[in-house]
């Protein structure tokens, strides 16, 4: 136990003393979320760019033009006279959609021989052309609406009369979770996920791997040879521990930019507990796998860099190749992020999160036994050789003097 202790001591002074792993676990999460918390922050885009033509220049298609103009979401650019190129100005003013307002406009409404709106959406950034097309498809809505019934008023029909034959029915549109559409509350507390996973893995790649590629494991744990599991915590206690502050910092700056707390406190530090054992022994056993800390670093980047796009939470895993759900199955940011949606933006039971908890739960046990098993079986290849056993026979009669 004094010498678990000793080691354990031993790996808090390497981490924190090794400059490169400070700034990756304690700069890079706080940069990272001060930087996308601003970069978010609006929650909405608006004033996207519009292109109006209007090829009719009448009071009708004015009139519309400001209706579009009222519209905070899109700053409206109109053009009185059509330009050259329509695709130039579009890349031009970065628009994301074009309405086109064709001639007689107005003089084809009054003869009811309705006329077509030609509305083309710029889907280059899909974002920001979903956010312009909802506010053009809300505006133009209501003021065909609006002209439809002016018209049946003039012909001698009563309001209320009139808007019931315009809408024969209604339907009422009612969005569930996350009913502002807010983005900062749906991306950024992901992208911490993200944040975090990185850094762990990328701390606990030189966790053993360093050890070996610089011949100090040898020395410093031969009296631990025979307990592998213990040596693997010794390992990760220090990620764990300092993983504490940084969900802490996450914790504050949720506070800075306004972005509620996930339902269930208490099952969200359970789950968050075991994504960061997963993950941490993720780490531990490609540490162990690849005696090359710059190898053993490149293979968990490689891990890594594609879990977010995978994980299921911008684009449905189910839409996805079956061995693509495979990949995205075996990494632990997949069954957090699809907890987290639950706790933090649909504001589920908690129930709801069990099986993910309990995917969470399996990667953790999987990846630890398998580390446990690698482990033993480095440690016996390493200790089998006779110097190997002389050097630490040696440690341990310096010891006993």
């Amino acid at each position: 136990m004094k010498e678990f202790f000793r080691l354990l001591r031993r790996e808090f002074k390497l981490f924190i003393g090794n400059s490169t792993l400070r700034t990756v676990f304690f700069l890079a999460p706080i940069f990272y979320a001060t930087l996308l918390g601003f970069v978010y922050k609006s929650g909405k885009v608006e004033n996207t760019p519009v292109l109006v033509i209007d090829r009719d220049n009448t009071p009708l298609s004015s009139q519309l033009t400001e209706m579009l103009e009222d519209n905070k979401s899109i700053k409206v650019i109109r053009y009185l006279q059509e330009p050259f190129s329509i695709k130039d100005e579009v890349i031009r003013h970065e628009a994301a959609a074009v309405v086109i307002i064709p001639s007689k406009f107005e003089a084809s409404i009054l003869q009811k021989k309705y006329p077509e709106l030609n509305v083309y959406v710029n889907t280059g950034n899909v974002l920001t052309a979903n956010f312009a097309s909802k506010a053009l498809q809300l505006t133009i809505g209501t003021f065909s609406a609006g002209v439809s019934i002016k018209a049946l008023q003039k012909a001698g029909m009563p309001a209320t009369r009139a808007a019931t034959q315009y809408e024969p029915f209604k339907a009422n549109y009612i969005t569930l979770f996350n009913t502002t559409g807010n983005y900062l509350i749906f991306m950024w507390p992901a992208m911490l996920a993200v944040v975090l996973q990185q850094v762990i893995l990328l701390a606990m790649a030189v966790s053993f791997a360093a050890e070996f590629q610089g011949g100090t494991f040898i020395k410093e744990y031969a009296k631990m040879r025979k307990w592998a599991f213990p040596t693997m915590l010794i390992k990760v206690f220090p990620i764990w521990f300092f993983s504490i502050l940084i969900v802490s910092v996450y914790y504050f700056m949720h506070m800075i930019f306004k972005v509620p707390m996930p339902e269930g406190i208490f099952n969200f530090i359970i789950l968050t507990s075991v994504f960061v054992g997963s993950a941490s022994f993720l780490g531990v056993l490609i540490s162990i796998l690849i005696p090359d800390a710059l190898k053993a670093t490149q293979i968990l980047m490689v891990i890594a860099s594609p879990a977010f796009i995978i994980s299921g939470f911008t684009w449905p895993l189910n839409a996805m190749p079956t061995f693509v759900q495979f990949i995205a199955n075996i990494i632990p940011l997949t069954p957090f992020l699809q907890a987290f949606k639950i706790l933090l933006i649909q504001k589920g039971s908690v129930e709801l999160t069990y099986p993910y908890l309990k995917h969470l739960s399996i990667l953790l046990i999987v990846y630890a036994i398998l580390g446990w098993i690698a482990l033993k079986i480095k440690i016996w290849l390493m200790f089998k050789n006779p110097k190997s056993a002389e050097i630490s026979d040696e440690n341990n009669s310096e010891d006993l003097n």
